[in-house]
This record gives structure tokens, C-alpha cells and sequence, in this order.
């Protein structure tokens, strides 16, 4: 069976207003079962030095539809990656400093747009004048 068909079906069964809420239970234990045992990977084992997959793991501890069984497991993968907590804070900062890079490169780009009207160019002018950007 394709791995993703299976997941998906339980995922839909889990959203179905039609159904009862022991299948639904069901279709959730069956889903972590799957999630801890590596059903439906490439690997087994996640590539912890990838900062998505943290970064994954990271959101599932602050998603609330998520079982406590799955936010026990992604904080084991988070220590077994050697991520501490002053590490978890600054991936915040730099996803925000990020953001804010591609933001400005955003309004950087809107300068050379041939198509953008003067007054969108000298809102853009501001905020990378704001930002030390120019």
C-alpha cells in the first residue's frame, strides 16, 4: 500500500464529521504508531542536522492538535539533535531576521522593476532607508 494513501486516508478519517469519535481515536493511535515506527519515510530515521526537519519538530511542540504522545516524541528527537533550549530561541531570531532579508530583498527588487509604478518605488526607497538598507 502507498504509504501516503494509508496516511492521508487516516488523516481524513480523523477530520470526518460522519464519523464515530472511537474511530477517530483510532485513526489517531494508528497514526502515531506509524509516525514512531518510520512508516511512510525514505529513512527510518529523520536527518536531524536538516534545520527543517527541527524546525518540524519544533512546531509540532507548540501545535495544539497534536497528541501529547507526538510532542514527547519530537522532543526526543529535538535533544537527540543536540538542539538546546538557547539554541531553540536563537532559530527563532534568525527565522524572523530571515524573514525580514527576504522582505527587503522583496523591496530591493521592486527598485529595478521596470514595471512598478514611482510612488510603489519610493515606498520601497523608505523602508529600505528605514532599515539601512540602501
Amino acid at each position: 500500500k502507498n504509504p501516503n494513501n494509508v496516511m492521508g486516508g487516516l488523516k481524513a478519517t480523523i477530520n470526518n464529521p460522519k464519523v464515530s469519535d472511537e474511530a477517530k481515536e483510532s485513526a489517531k493511535e494508528r497514526l502515531n504508531e506509524m509516525a514512531e515506527s518510520g512508516y511512510g519515510r525514505k529513512e527510518a530515521t529523520p536527518d536531524l542536522n536538516d534545520n527543517r526537519v527541527v524546525g518540524g519538530y519544533k512546531a509540532t511542540l507548540h501545535n495544539d492538535r497534536v497528541s501529547d504522545e507526538a510532542k514527547a516524541h519530537a522532543r526526543e528527537m529535538i535533544d537527540a539533535a543536540g538542539v538546546s533550549e538557547d539554541s531553540q530561541s536563537r532559530s527563532y531570531t534568525t527565522e524572523g531576521e530571515e524573514h525580514e532579508n527576504h522582505v527587503l530583498g522583496g523591496y530591493k527588487g521592486t527598485l529595478k522593476n521596470p514595471n512598478v509604478s514611482e510612488s510603489a518605488k519610493g515606498h520601497a526607497r523608505e523602508v529600505l532607508d528605514e532599515h539601512d538598507a540602501l
